[in-house]
Protein backbone atom coordinates (compact mmCIF):
# COMPACT_ATOMS: atom_id res chain seq x y z
CA UNK A 1 0.00 0.00 0.00
CA UNK A 2 1.36 2.89 -1.17
CA UNK A 3 1.76 5.81 1.88
CA UNK A 4 3.05 9.60 1.87
CA UNK A 5 2.98 11.51 4.39
CA UNK A 6 3.02 15.75 4.48
CA UNK A 7 2.69 18.60 6.76
CA UNK A 8 0.63 21.64 6.10
CA UNK A 9 0.55 24.70 7.46
CA UNK A 10 -2.85 26.98 7.26
CA UNK A 11 -3.51 30.14 8.01
CA UNK A 12 -6.23 29.57 10.22
CA UNK A 13 -7.83 26.67 12.39
CA UNK A 14 -11.10 27.53 9.89
CA UNK A 15 -9.68 27.43 6.97
CA UNK A 16 -8.30 23.90 7.47
CA UNK A 17 -11.27 22.44 8.80
CA UNK A 18 -13.28 23.67 5.12
CA UNK A 19 -10.31 21.90 2.96
CA UNK A 20 -10.65 18.54 5.36
CA UNK A 21 -14.74 19.32 4.49
CA UNK A 22 -13.90 18.94 1.25
CA UNK A 23 -12.35 15.90 1.42
CA UNK A 24 -15.57 14.56 2.28
CA UNK A 25 -19.21 12.85 0.95
CA UNK A 26 -22.62 13.68 2.80
CA UNK A 27 -24.69 10.47 2.71
CA UNK A 28 -28.25 10.14 2.94
CA UNK A 29 -28.36 10.20 6.54
CA UNK A 30 -26.08 13.51 6.84
CA UNK A 31 -22.70 11.55 7.74
CA UNK A 32 -19.71 12.86 6.25
CA UNK A 33 -18.05 9.67 4.65
CA UNK A 34 -13.97 10.19 3.60
CA UNK A 35 -13.63 10.36 -0.43
CA UNK A 36 -9.70 8.05 0.46
CA UNK A 37 -8.21 6.97 3.45
CA UNK A 38 -6.09 9.46 5.05
CA UNK A 39 -5.42 9.97 8.70
CA UNK A 40 -4.78 13.95 9.74
CA UNK A 41 -3.51 14.70 12.91
CA UNK A 42 -4.04 18.43 14.48
CA UNK A 43 -1.11 20.29 16.02
CA UNK A 44 -2.59 23.76 16.29
CA UNK A 45 -0.53 26.73 16.82
CA UNK A 46 3.02 24.82 17.31
CA UNK A 47 6.21 25.95 19.62
CA UNK A 48 8.90 27.78 17.21
CA UNK A 49 11.11 28.31 19.80
CA UNK A 50 11.42 27.51 23.34
CA UNK A 51 11.03 29.47 26.44
CA UNK A 52 14.64 30.39 27.38
CA UNK A 53 14.81 30.86 31.55
CA UNK A 54 17.56 32.06 33.52
CA UNK A 55 19.61 30.25 36.34
CA UNK A 56 17.18 31.40 38.76
CA UNK A 57 14.31 29.70 36.88
CA UNK A 58 13.04 33.47 35.67
CA UNK A 59 11.92 33.87 31.65
CA UNK A 60 14.57 35.47 30.13
CA UNK A 61 12.48 34.94 26.89
CA UNK A 62 9.06 33.82 25.93
CA UNK A 63 8.23 31.38 23.69
CA UNK A 64 7.68 31.97 20.13
CA UNK A 65 4.28 30.13 18.64
CA UNK A 66 3.27 30.06 15.46
CA UNK A 67 0.77 32.00 14.03
CA UNK A 68 -0.48 28.93 11.68
CA UNK A 69 -2.34 26.36 12.30
CA UNK A 70 -0.19 23.01 12.08
CA UNK A 71 -1.46 19.87 10.64
CA UNK A 72 0.03 16.43 9.56
CA UNK A 73 -1.77 13.55 6.99
CA UNK A 74 -0.90 10.30 6.23
CA UNK A 75 -2.40 9.79 2.86
CA UNK A 76 -3.11 6.30 1.75
CA UNK A 77 -2.69 5.20 -2.14
CA UNK A 78 -2.82 9.12 -3.41
CA UNK A 79 0.09 10.22 -6.15
CA UNK A 80 -0.18 13.90 -4.88
CA UNK A 81 -1.79 16.63 -2.38
CA UNK A 82 -5.68 16.96 -2.42
CA UNK A 83 -6.41 19.58 -4.08
CA UNK A 84 -5.77 22.78 -2.55
CA UNK A 85 -3.90 21.14 -0.32
CA UNK A 86 -0.26 21.77 -1.82
CA UNK A 87 -0.17 25.49 -1.62
CA UNK A 88 -0.18 24.86 2.51
CA UNK A 89 2.44 22.38 2.63
CA UNK A 90 5.94 22.27 4.09
CA UNK A 91 8.90 20.50 3.20
CA UNK A 92 10.77 19.79 6.73
CA UNK A 93 14.63 18.10 6.36
CA UNK A 94 13.60 16.68 9.64
CA UNK A 95 10.54 14.81 11.54
CA UNK A 96 9.49 18.13 12.90
CA UNK A 97 7.21 17.84 16.22
CA UNK A 98 5.18 15.10 15.61
CA UNK A 99 5.63 11.60 14.18
CA UNK A 100 3.16 9.27 13.06
CA UNK A 101 3.76 5.56 15.41
CA UNK A 102 6.36 4.06 13.48
CA UNK A 103 6.51 6.06 10.13
CA UNK A 104 9.40 8.17 9.23
CA UNK A 105 8.27 11.27 7.77
CA UNK A 106 11.66 11.81 5.20
CA UNK A 107 11.24 8.28 4.04
CA UNK A 108 7.33 8.70 3.12
CA UNK A 109 6.85 12.46 2.26
CA UNK A 110 5.75 13.66 -1.00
Amino acid sequence: MKLNIAKYAFNTKEQFEEKLDALHTMDEEGNNIPDFKFSVVQLGNIELEAEVLDEEGEVESEAVMSEKWHVDAAWFEQEDHPYGWKTYSEDLESEGVHGFAGLDYLSHKF
